[in-house]
């Protein structure tokens, strides 16, 4: 994030003052290092110049330094930009980007089979539904009995109105239902190895061989129809019984399992009255109990229960209380002082705050923002953090109020913990105050020596980072030089300067330009896991988290346990609930409940939210015990959910159960949403453009609408730059022989490289050289089919240089955009989708502008979290947030006007959920 600018005011010459003499000389480093978003992007970028500075001579040495290299750049600059042109050949990361997408998928299917199959034979398997055993008995001793019923039967019409059911001799039932059980007579208690067991009692239950005995509490005794003892019991799940599974031994700063916390479910089955093996103290704890208190009410029993656990979304909860709703329901955590709903603007008028954790450009923390302010909620993105400096700059740009720090997140938390101690030193602490005094009347008049610089004012901290060791720096404006010649300098530096520092958190500290513990509402991010993909050939399948390219997933958590945010949404690729049997999926479950947060789990998928490409992507849900949990909004849009999920997370899938007929709005085609942009050429240098036409969908209407529209607040309630203007409508500028190439694709539906001259589609659809045509060649003299094409997926793609067509479904939007080995062509020119066409399908409005050569816009836009997914969750965000998500039901339907173009934000929040939405239509 780039610095304030400085005052115009010149300080006294009292400032504070470093003293080189004593100190290391002052080093420049007077611009950022540009970091890439990973060791393949930065390869991407290898034509841009490094610009860190590490000389060590007085500022104005440096700033002549300074000059003569800012001429070289600028002579390097006008050569043509390497990064917006594409490359003539796919490099190793294309290919194999390619032969991950179709090959590794079917490798992935089978290794989930495998993996699911041995995960269902292992006892406490999650998804394997519980049989308790009888115990294996030897000749009855003297004084022991056979298990029994005691005391008079309940009478027939309490127990016809208890459990009906029971006694219900219909024979019809619906195929999916399993078939209850019938009763004879219900009974109250009953007798097992001379212990009387009594309705509501919590018991120990035999288990299968070398499985741990269930736990479980009676609900009922019955006889059956077939003469058999019987008791119904609700089962309680340990931790390592649930999808947490195997990582209960997890520490998340301090944060553990404790082995006698265990979750009741709803499931229930029957089971002989002789797998009862003893009594169990369970007692249940209020989740918010105090610390104290809890301790006390837990240390008699053997154990406790504060949350439960429901398979389906993998769902850990508040326990629903008498009334239907969970004990958090009425919880908002809003103050008094944001009581109103709306201000006069229509801008909701109640807050909260989030931070954007490898942010990108911003597509997540904005879709929540807009869906939180259309459901009441003004959540506001206070803070963002992220590896790539590009995407900095454009959520900075789109967001300009967000404090935007371009560091890794290792450095970020790290940096927390340092600034805590700051603010509890220089503001709430009496500790430097007198220093300042001695520190002015030390100076004043004070001649400076020769090495000796004088600083004015600081105006950053950063904890390390861009190869600098680890600690806290600052970064200083000196006293007669510019801006360029600003230096980072490690706190140890800056020793006799107690009141520049203090003034520094000070001000700092009430502007909140790094969050506290207790100041963040809402954490979202996608913690990159590299060490999952099919990149990487070397992928630690035992023991993910040792690998470095999984660590960002442990440094998410870490920051969620130092913060304590009040709800946590993290997302992810599909393939964190595949690999390595789920462990990572898993692993985040069992770090949030560990933490005592609610968690869910859910898979969507973008199209389902009005979007023209498939992408599913996991979702988690975390919500302290004080808060409502949200839910996941269901499907607006008619797209069908086909694969992705392995059989342990089938029931996390956000989608209408298969017997419900929900109408829907007809899935989106490409043509919906990019049919009315202009027609633009292969090379457009211009970043901002007119529209040609009016829209033609309701989806290019809603895109196009203005911030104050769409409820974005983001510039206040004026308007943001270029507002009314279409924004980075620029294909990435194919190399010379590559146009010629796409010149020559045919402009038809599924046309690709094998609609080329001197190509034909062999047996078993494989492409081979015509023999009859002679090898065509371009002007170049390079071949006009290039020999890549014919040998990806040893001849059996189809992804070449293929063309897209108005009335289909882009599988997902990619990150690049060169044309060897996927189908970006666009319908109907030589060209392949622009950025804005790329942000259409990923649901950006038109007005956010993207910052970077061509090739990081493309890497940003596919990489963010598509908005309208972002933005359905922040709907339901922001009714948890306000107390107003009822039940305890895992999904939500929304409400009619949440697609509309046109709605007044009350009438969101007031239309019934049921209402179907209507179709797309075109004007």
């Amino acid at each position: 994030m780039a610095p304030s600018s400085p005052q115009s005011a010149a300080p006294t010459r009292a400032s504070g003052r470093k003293r080189a003499a004593k100190a290391e000389e002052i080093r420049h480093d007077h611009e950022e290092e540009e970091v890439g978003a990973d060791a393949s992007s930065a390869k991407r970028r290898r034509g841009a110049a490094s610009s860190r500075r590490n000389a060590k001579a007085p500022p104005k040495q440096a700033k002549k330094a300074k000059v003569g290299r800012k001429k070289k750049a600028e002579a390097e600059s006008a050569e043509p930009v390497e990064d917006d042109v594409c490359a003539e050949e796919p490099d190793e990361e294309e290919i194999a980007m390619g032969e991950e997408e179709e090959e590794e998928e079917a490798e992935a299917e089978a290794e989930a089979e495998e993996q699911e199959a041995a995960a269902a034979a292992a006892a406490g398997s999650p998804g394997k539904k519980r049989v308790a055993q009888p115990r294996k008995r030897g000749a009855v001793a003297a004084g022991d009995h056979v298990p029994e019923f005691v005391g008079e039967p309940v009478p027939a019409a309490e127990a016809r109105s208890n459990w009906p059911k029971r006694y219900d001799r219909t024979p019809f039932r619906r195929p999916e239902e399993d078939e209850d059980l019938k009763a004879r007579c219900h009974y109250r208690s009953a007798k097992v190895d001379n212990v009387v067991y009594s309705l509501g009692d919590d018991v120990y239950v035999k288990a299968g061989e070398n499985e741990a005995d269930y736990i479980g509490r009676i609900t009922e005794f019955f006889v059956g129809t077939d003469r058999c003892q019987y008791f119904t019991c609700r089962w309680f799940f340990r931790p390592e019984d649930t999808v947490i599974n195997s990582l209960v031994c997890i520490d998340v700063d301090g944060h553990k399992h404790d082995p006698r916390r265990v979750f009741l479910s709803e499931e229930r089955n029957d089971n002989v009255l002789d797998c009862i093996i003893s009594k169990v103290k369970i007692v249940h704890v209020d989740p918010n109990m105090d610390p104290k208190a809890k301790a006390q009410l837990i240390e008699h029993c053997d154990l406790y229960y504060d949350m439960s656990y429901s398979v389906a979304y993998s769902t850990f909860a508040n326990i629903p209380s008498e009334n239907g709703t969970s004990g958090s329901e009425t919880a908002s955590g809003i103050s008094s002082d944001d009581a109103d709903l709306e201000t006069s603007s229509g801008a909701p008028g109640r807050k909260a705050t989030l931070l954007d954790l490898y942010s990108g450009c911003g597509g997540m923390s904005t879709g929540l923002c807009l869906g939180a302010a259309l459901a009441g909620l003004k959540l506001e993105t206070r803070w963002a953090v992220d590896l790539n400096s590009f995407a900095c700059q454009s959520l900075k740009h789109n967001h300009p109020q967000t404090e935007v720090r371009n560091e890794k997140a290792d450095e970020f938390l790290a940096l927390l913990r340092e600034w805590a101690v700051l603010c509890d030193k220089y503001v709430h602490g009496d500790v430097g105050l007198d220093l300042a005094g001695s520190e002015d009347q030390e100076d004043e008049g004070s001649p400076l020596d020769k090495d000796e610089f004088v600083v004015k004012k600081l105006i950053g901290i950063c904890y390390g980072g861009n190869g600098r060791e680890n600690g806290l720096y600052f970064k200083v404006q000196w006293e007669g030089y510019g801006p360029d010649d600003d230096t980072w300098e490690p706190i140890d530096n800056l020793s006799e300067c107690p009141l520049k520092i203090k003034e520094f958190v000070q001000e700092g500290y009430h502007r909140k330009i790094l969050p506290l513990p207790g100041d963040v509402d809402v954490i979202c991010g996608g913690p990159p896991c590299q060490g999952i993909s099919g990149f990487n050939r070397f992928r630690n399948r035992n023991e993910p988290l040792k690998d470095e390219k999984n660590k960002q997933m442990v440094t998410f958590m870490d920051i969620v346990a130092y913060l304590k945010p009040k709800y946590v949404l993290m997302e992810n690729v599909v393939d964190i609930l595949k690999f390595a049997d789920g462990y990572l999926g898993r692993y985040a479950l069992s770090c949030l409940v560990a933490m005592n947060y609610q968690a869910r789990l859910g898979m969507m998928v973008a199209g389902c939210y009005g979007l023209p490409q498939f992408r599913m992507r996991v979702f988690l849900w975390g919500a302290l015990s004080s808060m409502a949990l949200p839910k996941y909004p269901l499907p607006t849009h008619d797209v069908v959910v086909r694969g992705g999920a392995p059989n342990a997370f089938s029931q996390s899938i956000v989608a209408y159960d298969e017997t419900q007929r929900p109408s829907l709005k007809k899935a989106l085609r490409l043509g919906d949403a990019i049919s009315d942009l202009p027609e633009v050429e292969n090379y457009q240098p211009r970043e901002v453009m007119e529209y040609s036409s009016s829209p033609k969908t309701e989806f290019q209407r809603y895109i196009r609408l203005s911030r104050k529209d769409m409820l974005d607040w983001s510039f206040g309630e004026g308007s943001g730059p270029d507002e009314g203007k279409l924004l980075d409508h620029q294909p990435l500028r194919l190399n010379n022989d590559d146009y010629e190439r796409v010149q020559q694709i045919p402009v038809k539906k599924g046309a690709n490289f094998r609609d080329l001259k001197g190509v034909k589609v062999g047996a078993n659809n494989i492409v081979e050289w015509d023999p009859e045509i002679e090898r065509v060649y371009l002007s170049s003299g390079k071949p006009l089919v290039p020999d890549y094409a014919m040998s990806f997926i040893k001849g059996r793609s189809l992804k070449p240089f293929g063309r897209l067509w108005w009335d289909e479904t882009v599988p997902t939007v990619v990150t690049r955009a060169e044309p060897h080995n996927q189908i970006i062509l666009h319908p109907n020119q030589a060209r392949v989708l622009t950025v804005r066409e790329n942000a259409r399908l990923q649901g950006f409005p038109d007005y956010y502008k993207m910052f970077g050569p061509i090739k990081e816009k493309y890497i940003q836009v596919g990489n963010a979290v598509a908005v309208p997914v972002a933005r359905a969750l922040g709907y339901c965000l922001g009714q948890a947030f306000l107390g107003e998500s009822e039940g305890n039901h895992p999904l939500y339907e929304l409400p009619a006007s949440f697609t509309s173009v046109t709605r007044p934000v009350a009438q969101a929040r007031t239309s019934p959920v049921s209402t179907p939405a209507g179709e797309v239509v075109e004007q």
